[in-house]
Formats: C-alpha cells, sequence, structure tokens
C-alpha cells in the first residue's frame, strides 16, 4: 500500500472516532434533557424549595419570636430595677427623715440634760448659800442684828453724829442704812420705836445733790412735807417718826446726835 492510500484511511478513521465521540455527547445531553422535563423530578424539586422556604420562614419566625422574648425579659427587668430604685430611695429618705429626728431629739436631751445639770448646780449653790445665811442669820441676830429682804438691820441703842454713827456701822462690817424701796421704809418704821435715826443719806458733798453712802444718788425719796428745807448746814439725812409712816424724811445737821441704823447685805 502506498503512503497515500495509508494517509486517507488513517484519516478515515480518526474521523470515524471523532463522529462517534459526538454521538455520544449528543446522547447524554438528550438524556439529561428528557430527564429535565421528568414530572416527578419536577415535584420533587418543588417541594424541596417549599420545605426550604417553609424552614426558612420557621427559623425567621423562631428568630423573631426570641428577639420578642429577649425584648420583653429586658424590658421587665427594667421594671423590676427601676421599682428596686424606687423602694430604696423611699426607704433611704425615711431612714434619712428618722436619722434627723433621732439627732434633733439627742441634741433636746442635751440641752436638756445641760439645763437639768445648770439648774442642779444653782440649787447646790443657793442651798450653799442658803446654809451660810442661816448660820450667819442666826449669829447676826445673836448679836442683835434683824433680817430683812436679803439684809441685816442693826438698831443703835445710843446717840451719836452723822459720821461717828457711819464709823461704828463700819466696825460691824456695814454701813448706815441705803432705802431703795417703799416696803423697806415701812420695814425700817416698825424699829425705830417712835426714836429719829441716822440713816445712809447726805448733800455734804454738793448742797442740794442728795446721795447714799455708796455713792449713788437719790432718785426716790420719802421725805417729810416741807422737808428738805435747803439750809446750809443740814447735809445728813434723819429718819424722824411722825404719824405718817412713809414720808418722814428731813436734813439736820450732821453733827448732832441721834440713833442710827446700820445695814449689811447679804
Amino acid at each position: 500500500m502506498s503512503l497515500s492510500v495509508y494517509d486517507d484511511v488513517i484519516g478515515f478513521e480518526e474521523m470515524n472516532r471523532g463522529d462517534k465521540v459526538e454521538m455520544v455527547v449528543d446522547i447524554y445531553e438528550s438524556a439529561d434533557a428528557v430527564r429535565g422535563h421528568d414530572p416527578s423530578t419536577e415535584m420533587e424539586d418543588t417541594n424541596t424549595m417549599r420545605i426550604l422556604k417553609t424552614q426558612q420562614a420557621e427559623s425567621r419566625s423562631a428568630g423573631s419570636r426570641r428577639y420578642r422574648l429577649a425584648a420583653v425579659g429586658l424590658g421587665l427587668l427594667c421594671v423590676l430595677l427601676l421599682t428596686a430604685i424606687t423602694v430604696l430611695w423611699i426607704q433611704f429618705n425615711h431612714l434619712t427623715a428618722e436619722r434627723d429626728q433621732l439627732q434633733t431629739s439627742n441634741t433636746n436631751l442635751t440641752a436638756e440634760r445641760d439645763q437639768l445639770q445648770t439648774s442642779y448646780t444653782n440649787l447646790t449653790a443657793e442651798r450653799h448659800q442658803l446654809s451660810e445665811l442661816y448660820v450667819l442669820s442666826d449669829k447676826a441676830v445673836r448679836d442683835g442684828w434683824i433680817y430683812f429682804n436679803s439684809s441685816l438691820y442693826y438698831v443703835s441703842s445710843e446717840w451719836k453724829s452723822w459720821t461717828e454713827s457711819r464709823n461704828d456701822c463700819r466696825k460691824r462690817g456695814s454701813d448706815l442704812v441705803i432705802i431703795n424701796s417703799r416696803e423697806e421704809q415701812v420695814f425700817i418704821n416698825m424699829w425705830t420705836k417712835g426714836q429719829a435715826v441716822w440713816i445712809g443719806l447726805s448733800d455734804g458733798e454738793t448742797e442740794g445733790v442728795w446721795k447714799w453712802v455708796d455713792g449713788s444718788e437719790l432718785i426716790t425719796g420719802f421725805w417729810y412735807p416741807g422737808e428738805p428745807n435747803g439750809y446750809g448746814y443740814e447735809d445728813c439725812g434723819l429718819y424722824i417718826f411722825g404719824s405718817d409712816p412713809v414720808n418722814n424724811w428731813a436734813d439736820y445737821p450732821c453733827n448732832s446726835q441721834y440713833f442710827w441704823i446700820c445695814e449689811k447685805r447679804i
């Protein structure tokens, strides 16, 4: 066989082999096309898609329910927290008010305690003073003194001048009587026994300006009508006995001799 004839045979066989391959491919494609148009297969695919869609919808619905449940739970938690905070705030305010009341009560009790302590201290001091006053008064009464309104009075039993009378009172730890009230004036009237007595009043420093022996100026006087009469040498006050137990002072010469009354403040 010549070379050209051999080439033709080889070429024919190769062409036949290629046609066979194409035919096999066509057959498979035809089979696939026929299978794709199979009604049962299409139904299965449709059911599968429906199931998938249902599962997706159920999955979305389940997720939505979970979100709603979570939101409701979070809302309830917020409500509970707010309620707890409100209750705690009310209790805190109540406790604060009780604390303030207790503090006020404690302050009041402390003040009352201090007042009671002060009162007790004062009462103790007064009791001590009264005890001393009793001892002093008892001794003074034995020595001839008379007690009246926190003062002791001594009525002399002899006559002296105003200056000598004052010196005698000073020796006794007192001074000539200073009359500050109507009650004291009436009290002295009961003990003069109808005698004129020197009192601690004079205008020896400045004529017409009457002062007590403690240096205080006379404010309320109980002068006898027409007294003081203004004589320049009558510079000392004298308690004279008269029908009027209140208005019975007079100015007399200081060197005159009369009884006197001493006063000792307690």
